[in-house]
């Protein structure tokens, strides 16, 4: 099942448009760990980054032991490492935006935030999935590092909001669930200014995203909820997210244009083994069997129009150390 979300716009995914051929693909620089079943990791950034139009750049962090069902282990790089990587392509190509992923550990953690401290005029997008696989005291050591070194850094936070919730609000105490500006203003005490919230849960088997402010909900979106389990979702909207952002989109644009890419992903996802499904995030580029499968301009906008905030510039992060 699938929400009616529209398709990726024209100048994202037209690969034949004439000006396409004058136009330099924006470098997106991507921290975050490889992951060998391709559910998500660098794989989902790369290819996310490279299908939305964008040029992927992408340092590698560490390694999953993994399917496409759950994470056994993980192996973290030296950050030394890490800090050669970025370094060495950021003195060689024109940085547009950065998307920070699951990085590993607070020394890496540290290192990635003395360097975008240094490009502090570069957007950051962090992205923080679900750790509940990792042990539990590394899961704690490794978000206070990233709540005191990569928050203040950061001009979007995106996460499940339930990831969130336990993360920003460990305290919350009211019968009912935090909301999104709930969360938006936990993260801006940290220094965040906006929040890309995904899967608040709404009756009837429907879930809304929202990007939010600790001032207002600038953009939501109501969809429903597909009737399979997904690997490497979150990983796909954020990177999806920074590569529209890089590419000069404003916030709420590259906020809508990246859930309706992901809406289509999620559509056209498969299980190419035994474990969970795996988005499609090439979908655009297979032969389209159905006339009908392409989303039109009368369908309902992933986050509705009538509270986007249009004309809005994402601005460059501040250091806050």
């Amino acid at each position: 099942m699938t929400s009616k979300a529209p398709s990726p716009s024209p100048e994202i995914l037209d690969i034949e448009d004439d000006s396409a051929e004058e136009a330099t693909p924006a470098c997106v620089l991507v921290f975050n760990a490889n992951d060998p079943s391709g559910a998500g990791g660098l794989t989902a950034d790369v290819t996310t980054i490279a299908s939305v139009g964008g040029h992927p750049i992408a340092v590698v962090t560490g390694a999953y032991a993994r399917d496409t069902a759950q994470i056994f282990d993980h192996f973290s790089f030296d950050d030394d490492a890490v800090a050669e990587q970025a370094r060495a392509v950021l003195e060689d190509l024109p940085v547009q935006a950065i998307k920070i992923g699951f990085v590993g550990s607070p020394e890496n953690i540290s290192t990635i935030a003395e360097i975008t401290a240094d490009y502090d005029e570069v957007p950051v997008i962090a992205y923080m999935p679900n750790l509940s696989w990792w042990r539990e005291e590394l899961i704690d050591e490794y978000l206070d590092a990233f709540r005191e070194l990569l928050l203040p850094q950061t001009s979007v936070l995106v996460g499940n909001h339930s990831t969130l919730w336990r993360w920003l609000l460990p305290d919350w105490s009211s019968d009912r669930s935090p909301t999104a500006r709930d969360i938006a203003r936990a993260a801006s005490e940290m220094g965040v200014p906006y929040t890309l919230v995904t899967g608040i849960p709404l009756p009837e088997q429907f879930v809304e995203n929202v990007l939010a402010s600790p001032q207002a909900v600038l953009g939501s979106g109501k969809f429903e909820l597909f009737d399979a389990t997904f690997s490497g979702a979150g990983d796909t909207l954020s990177a999806a997210l920074t590569s529209l952002v890089a590419a000069g989109n404003d916030l709420g644009e590259a906020t809508s244009e990246a859930l309706g890419y992901l809406d289509r992903c999620l559509d056209a996802g498969f299980r190419p083994g035994m474990g969970h499904i795996v988005p499609d995030r090439m979908f655009w580029a297979l032969p389209d069997e159905d006339d009908d499968a392409a989303a039109t301009e009368d369908e309902e906008p992933a986050i509705d129009e009538a509270q986007a905030l249009e004309g809005f510039v994402m601005p460059p992060h501040d250091t806050k150390h």
